[in-house]
């Protein structure tokens, strides 16, 4: 039989997973270790039994046999909340590719253990009057620091350790000293850092239409009966999903289970934070970058000891090790966050899925414009499918106008501002109402188009727009297809072929100019630096304390301002015209949200998008908030070109310090595809072929794609590559893999 060998991490801290140790697995255990499982192993020069975490399995070993030890037993005490930390980040290497270790990194959201905080006071150990004594004396002595601690303690059985440090401005030497002899104690208490900072739990619980109702009942029946399953909830912006999620979380929780609140922007944090904690108070914590070392510590512990119920992040929240999950939340599910940029390059919702099936947890899926991924498997039944069509109450959807800045440059208006736009921020500026101006400005690509006609420049070979390179030439990053960019619009004839550029500063300069006493304020990358910026910007909007919030995609996205009656999209174009197979469902989301974002309160919203494509599908669709009109024109495209979701691409990422050796190894990898699985039947190869972005940071970047309609043989696929890049032994040369990409390489 061929011996097996287990890697073991003895300490699962994130500091501690570089260190990987192999053991050898004695044929008794074949069948029960396995990645995840806890393992008694000898380690150490004197084979001090201690406990580790299997992390691989592998039938060969970078050790001498002679110095390789057995694992002595599997720990019997089940799956532990970091047992299960371990097998997703196994999964995670598994399913989208990268090192162990990177995968670990992922999961474990604590790099280092970090040191308690404590609560400290002083308890006077004699009576009053002895005390008083002790005082006088110690005066008596030109002790004065120990007489003022012991005056105090005179009055007060105990004070707070740093009142007695600051106030009586005593030494902590001092009250050593004074503890020695007998005079005090000083009594410490460790507490968790805790993030929420919040005093208002008043909270007007809306009445539930029958719609929110049913689909709560229907969620928490399935999961009673043992078919936790996924749940895509379809609703309109304003609808109410949020009521539907704390329904269900409310009723978990008095099944003894918790949840986990996936959200896409870490703007979106402090409104739904607020949400939820009127609902459920301390039992509700937070998790995202802008916390510190010590508060994600200590959100991780309390999560372990049971102290919150609910936990609110955007994607690295998945990783909670909760012990009793109930259900995964994944709001605004069609969100680009969502999928990791970073090796490995997992999606949230697929991951959700993962984790939810090990926990027997339910996952709600919730969006206005749910991805394509998501429809397509609700109108297959893979999902259970719920539909929100109207607004509670007394709010509607808005009056949406579509404005052809075609034929504003026709009448020789040149401003950012549409006349339609311009009229209605007059309008609302005069009546005190709200307004929110959105520039569909993140994911720029240098997209070309005819400011006359509207005509974009395409490669004529994958119907997506060419891009815009510093030497005049536009080039398309799927097919390498090549064109000296031209002076004259091809369609038209008019000189006006170029770029859009705009910024929000630019926008925010606009606005002055425009409307001097207008109260603005903008929120994009750089007035998000700092820790609390997020909640400062919105909460003064939330407290009108401006008339106009200007910000790219994080203002659109889930924000409830009740007063905002007006919403300006200055350039639809920006994603339309992203290089990219998902520009025209980004385009449609973005729209659809931005819209959604208008007449959330008893008064009526309007919305302007402002286009040189008004015809367009997306554009169309977005303005009558029909998103099955939508969806039924994309999928059908999807279906004929063979994207997902109707089929799965793997995009393979080749990273090298020299041009020709990147190259070289793009040939050797399509060589070896081609030569393994060139008989699978339906396997499409396009590539290699220079990145789209060709070098970045002194880096040369090629790519090629793999194309089927069965992820797993996308998975074998990656697996062999793998496979051959551990035997070549790649040096200068770092090769990433991405399923189903959501960002052009």
């Amino acid at each position: 039989m061929t011996e097996r060998y287990a890697d073991v991490i003895i300490d699962i801290a994130h500091e501690k997973v570089d260190r990987i140790f192999q053991y050898r697995i004695p044929e008794e255990l074949t069948e029960s270790v396995r990645p995840g499982v806890r393992v008694h192993v000898p380690f150490g020069k004197g084979n001090q039994e201690k406990v580790g975490y299997v992390v691989d399995i592998s039938e060969q070993t970078d050790y001498p046999l002679e110095k390789i030890k057995t694992v002595t037993a599997v720990d019997e005490r089940g799956i532990s909340a970091e047992s299960r930390q371990i097998q997703i980040a196994y999964w995670l290497k598994s399913q989208y590719g990268s090192t162990m270790i990177a995968a670990l990194k992922t999961v474990l959201p604590v790099k280092q253990k970090q040191r308690m905080l404590e609560k400290k006071k002083v308890l006077r150990c004699l009576s009053a009057s002895e005390t008083a004594r002790a005082a006088e004396e110690c005066e008596r002595k030109h002790q004065r620091a120990k007489a003022r601690v012991l005056s105090a303690l005179q009055t007060e059985e105990e004070l707070p350790y740093e009142l007695i440090r600051q106030k009586l401005n005593v030494a902590a030497a001092t009250l050593q000293t004074l503890e020695k002899q007998g005079y005090l104690t000083i009594e410490r208490e460790a507490y968790y850092r805790n993030p929420v900072k919040m005093a208002d739990r008043d909270e007007i619980r809306p009445r539930l239409t029958s719609v929110q109702q049913h689909i709560i009942e229907e969620v928490l029946a399935a999961y009673r009966a043992g078919r936790p399953g996924v749940h895509l909830v379809h609703g309109v912006t304003g609808s109410g999903k949020t009521e539907v999620y704390l329904g269900i979380i409310e009723q978990m929780i008095e099944m003894g289970k918790q949840a986990i609140v996936l959200i896409p922007e870490i703007a979106l944090t402090y409104q739904t934070l607020l949400r939820f904690y009127k609902r459920f108070g301390d039992r509700v914590s937070v998790m995202n970058s802008t916390l510190s070392a010590g508060e994600k510590y200590d959100q991780i512990e309390r999560a372990k000891a049971g102290e919150i119920d609910v936990i609110i992040g955007p994607r690295s929240a998945l990783f909670t090790p909760f012990a009793n999950l109930g259900v995964i939340v994944i709001d605004e599910e069609h969100e680009n966050s969502y999928k990791s940029e970073a090796s490995p390059k997992y999606h949230a919702r697929e991951t959700a899925l993962q984790i939810a099936s090990m926990c027997g947890a339910s996952v709600v899926l919730g969006s206005a414009t749910p991805s394509l991924e998501a429809y397509y498997r609700a109108s297959r039944g893979e999902y259970q499918l719920y539909e929100m069509k109207e607004r509670p109450g007394e709010s509607v959807l808005p009056v949406v106008h579509t404005i052809d800045l075609r034929e504003e440059l026709k009448q020789g208006n040149r401003s950012v501002f549409s006349r339609k736009l311009k009229s209605l921020l007059e309008d609302r500026l005069s009546r005190g109402e709200q307004s929110i101006l959105f520039l569909n400005r993140r994911g720029y690509a240098g997209f070309v188009s005819c400011r006359a006609c509207g005509h974009v420049m395409k490669c004529p070979h994958c119907d997506v727009s060419l891009s815009e390179h510093r030497n005049g030439m536009l080039v398309c990053h799927y097919c390498g297809y090549q064109e000296m960019k031209r002076g004259k619009c091809p369609s038209c004839g008019s000189p006006y072929l170029l770029g859009f550029k705009a910024g929000t500063e630019q926008i925010e300069e606009a606005i002055h100019r425009e409307f001097p006493t207008a109260r603005v304020l903008r929120m994009d990358a750089d007035t998000t630096r700092t820790k609390e910026s997020y909640e400062k910007i919105l909460s003064a909007f939330a407290d009108e304390k401006a008339d106009i919030l200007v910000g790219t995609q994080m203002i659109v996205k889930g924000h409830d301002f009740p007063r905002v009656t007006l919403v300006g999209v200055l350039a639809a174009d920006l994603s339309l015209n992203q290089n990219d197979y998902r520009a025209a469902e980004r385009t449609f989301q973005l729209l659809t949200q931005a819209a959604g974002r208008a007449g959330r309160g008893d008064r009526p919203g309007e919305v302007v998008i402002q286009t040189y494509q008004p015809e367009h599908y997306s554009v169309v669709y977005a303005a009558r908030q029909d998103y099955e009109g939508f969806y039924e024109e994309e999928i059908a495209y999807r279906e004929l070109m063979g994207y997902p979701p109707a089929a799965h691409m793997l995009a393979v990422l080749l990273i090298s310090t020299l041009q020709e050796e990147g190259e070289m190894l793009g040939r050797e990898m399509t060589e070896l595809v081609k030569k393994e699985m060139g008989s699978v039947d339906g396997l499409q190869l396009i590539g290699p072929t220079e990145a789209a972005i060709g070098k970045l940071s002194d880096l040369y970047r090629h790519i090629f794609y793999l194309r089927h309609g069965d992820y797993q043989v996308l998975v074998e696929a990656k697996d062999r590559l793998e496979k051959y890049c551990r035997e070549r032994g790649l040096k200068n040369q770092t090769v990433q893999f991405d399923f189903d990409p959501m960002t052009v390489y």
